[in-house]
Order: C-alpha cells, then sequence, then structure tokens
C-alpha cells in the first residue's frame, strides 16, 4: 500500500551505534542541553523533523526566519538550533565534534559543527513570533537562550527515556507501519498541548467521516507552567478513546517536541511534522497553537496559503470554532447552525481551568465528566 512521502522525500533516522567506541575518539568537549534541546535530539533522531539532519547552520538559519524556507528552497517554518554560551564554549570551531550531554549526565548525541553566528534575536523573535514582547512565552525562552548557536549535523547514541507512557512514544517508522496494518491509506493528524474538549472531539470525528483513521498525536514536551501537565493529559486522552471513539479507528501516540508557541509558524511546522508520521490530511483549528491575544483567530489557516499546495505534500482540514448549541441541541459551528450567539456554549480555557481547580465540574456539552474528574484530580495534586 503507498503512503505518503516523508517531508523532503525520505525519513531521516540519526540514531547510530553507542556501542561503537570509534566515534567518541576525538571529541573536543561535552555541552550539557536542557530538556528542550533533548527534545529536539529526539525528533530530529527518529525523524519527525525531516528533513534537517541536525541544528541549524547559519544560511539556512537566515533562510528559515526570512522566508520559511531552508537554502535548499524546502519549507521549513521554525528555526531549530542549539544556543550556548559564548564564554564558556568560546574554543569551539568549525570542524570540532562535540558531545551533547543531558541535565542527568547522559551523553545523547555528537555535534559535528559545521556553523557558529550570533543571530539576531530581535529580528528573530518578529518573524517567527511576530512580536518581540517578552511576556510571549515562545519570545522569553528565545531570549533566555545563550547568545551563540551552533549547528552542523548529530550523530544520537541514544533517545531519551519516557518516565511514563512509554508505549506511546512511537516514532514516525513505527506509526506508519500501524497505519499500514491497519489498512489506513488516509489518515487525519490532530495536534493539541490541551486537554480534549467537545470541541476538539467534534472537529475530530468530523474530520474522521473522510478519512481512514485519526492520529492523535500531543505534545509532550515543555509547555508553559499552567498548562495542563502532560501525565494528566494522557490520562484523559485515553478516558477519552476508551469511551468515545471507535478504537480500531484511531491511534494515540506522544510526540516528545517542546512547544514553541509560534501560532501560525508553528501550525505550519505540526503539519509536515504529522506528514513525516504518516499523516494525509492535518486539522488546524482556531488559534492554532497560539497563545493570549497575538494572533488572529484564523492566521494559523491563512498562513497555508502562501504555499503551492504540493509543496505542503498534505491536505488541510480548516475548522472554525465548534460549539454547543442549546437551540440545535449538538455541537456545531457558524457555518452549520443558523442561532444566535446567547444559544452557544462557550467556556474561555482560564475560566475551565478555575473550574476545576474549584473542584467544578465544567457543563458536560463542554467536557466530558470521566475527563473532567482527571483533570480535577490532577490539578488538585499539581497544586
Amino acid at each position: 500500500m503507498q503512503t505518503i512521502l516523508p517531508h523532503g522525500g525520505s525519513l531521516i533516522n540519526l540514531m547510530t551505534d553507542r556501542q561503537d567506541k570509534s566515534r567518541l575518539k576525538g571529541l573536543k568537549k561535552a555541552i550539557t542541553v536542557d530538556k528542550w534541546t533533548l527534545s529536539d535530539i529526539d525528533c530530529l533522531a527518529m525523524g519527525a523533523f525531516s528533513p534537517l539532519t541536525g541544528f541549524l547552520c547559519e544560511a539556512d538559519y537566515h533562510s528559515v526566519v526570512e522566508t520559511m524556507r531552508l537554502g535548499d528552497g524546502t519549507i521549513w517554518p521554525l528555526p531549530v538550533t542549539l544556543a550556548v554560551d559564548a564564554r564558556e564554549h568560546d574554543n569551539i570551531q568549525i570542524g570540532d565534534r562535540i558531545l551533547l550531554r543531558g541535565e542527568n549526565g547522559e551523553d545523547y548525541a555528537i555535534l559535528q559543527v559545521e556553523s557558529r553566528f550570533r543571530p539576531d534575536k530581535g529580528r528573530e523573535a518578529i518573524q517567527v513570533f511576530r512580536t518581540d514582547d517578552n511576556v510571549h512565552p515562545g519570545v522569553k525562552k528565545l531570549f533566555d537562550k545563550p547568545e551563540l548557536y551552533l549547528g552542523g549535523p548529530v550523530e544520537v547514541l541514544q533517545r531519551p527515556r519516557p518516565e511514563r507512557f512509554s508505549d506511546y512514544y512511537l516514532t514516525p517508522h513505527q506509526t506508519r507501519e500501524v497505519f499500514r496494518k491497519n489498512g489506513w491509506k488516509t489518515v487525519v493528524g490532530f495536534q493539541t498541548r490541551n486537554p480534549v474538549h467537545r470541541a476538539h472531539e467534534y472537529i475530530q470525528k468530523s474530520a474522521l467521516e473522510i478519512v481512514d483513521g485519526l492520529f492523535l498525536n500531543p505534545l509532550m514536551g515543555e509547555t508553559k507552567a499552567d498548562d495542563v501537565p502532560a501525565e494528566v493529559r494522557m490520562k484523559s486522552y485515553l478516558t477519552l478513546l476508551e469511551n468515545y471513539y471507535p478504537m480500531k479507528r484511531v491511534l494515540l501516540a506522544a510526540f516528545p517536541a517542546a512547544m514553541r508557541y509560534a501560532g501560525p509558524r508553528e501550525a505550519v511546522f505540526h503539519a509536515l511534522v504529522r506528514k513525516n508520521y504518516g499523516c494525509t490530511h492535518f486539522i488546524v483549528g482556531r488559534d492554532h497553537a497560539g497563545v493570549g491575544d497575538y494572533y488572529g483567530t484564523y492566521d494559523a489557516q491563512h498562513i497555508f496559503f502562501e504555499f503551492a499546495p504540493d509543496e505542503l505534500g498534505i491536505q488541510l482540514l480548516f475548522f472554525e470554532h465548534s460549539f454547543y448549541c442549546t437551540a440545535c441541541q449538538g455541537m456545531a459551528t457558524t457555518k452549520t447552525c443558523p442561532h444566535e450567539a446567547g444559544y452557544h456554549m462557550t467556556l474561555s480555557g482560564t475560566k475551565v481551568r478555575e473550574m476545576l481547580r474549584n473542584k467544578k465540574t465544567p457543563p458536560p456539552e463542554f467536557t466530558r465528566p470521566e475527563v473532567a474528574n482527571i483533570l480535577i484530580e490532577g490539578l488538585q495534586n499539581k497544586e
């Protein structure tokens, strides 16, 4: 059965034999990387970031920041970079091989340094996040990073071991094999960093009406401090799928990347990554990957029209904001509901989190009760 090609044409695999001690010869030094960078290394290793083979060098970095493309013209909307302290690592030169070590003391990858440069972070912020406001979590993370970028290909010695739910950390090769075995010729991907509420459920099931399978791929890397913890979200996904979804038509797998909160650009990034996992379709809803009021409600949909469809290689499904209509007595959007806003039940994420922290269950028209109970317990334990 023919499947969709990965972005760039082939699925990258950067894993190497860690038992081959010869690879460790000639290493200049070791650099300790944070969990954010480690999640990028993981995604690079297994091909989720195909066609990238490492951290962006200077030419590709500038091309991505300015044009959302790599130097060869391939669409790539977000910089994937390795930032290091310039004073601590001023002796690193082009041609050096550097060991990348986790904060836990374990060695994860080897970087072949092909580029070292100082970025214009102000320009990167404006282009990538559309703001240089340090309140924006992505911008803050950018400005908090060290000032020197190192670029080059990486060889990955080992992937990080998840503390929980390790069975759900599937590689693109593995998900493609599941799709093949299930006979799914068309698969729709759904990205989330939040619990799935009724509006999400509605658009997922609407998409599932026209494809063979649903790939629920929650982001499990670093997020904002006030986001629902990953382990709580995973429990809520499992409960929801068990009770309300056709299990033979859904695959749940973790996406280990960190959240950038880059709005429109990150929507393109999320689509291309799911293409690498084997999805033929991808859902883009309201304010995808947004935060605060930095992006327009549907900016994350509009950005896709800046590319030719054959360049993206994945079919986009755009959905408007959905809600429960008391007159229709069901889920709907403004495309399908004729009634005024007064009939529409909507709750902000802030209001829902407030209710959950106060041990109040949101209306069943907004959140499935089983999911709400898990979230209430999880948030209480977090505090």
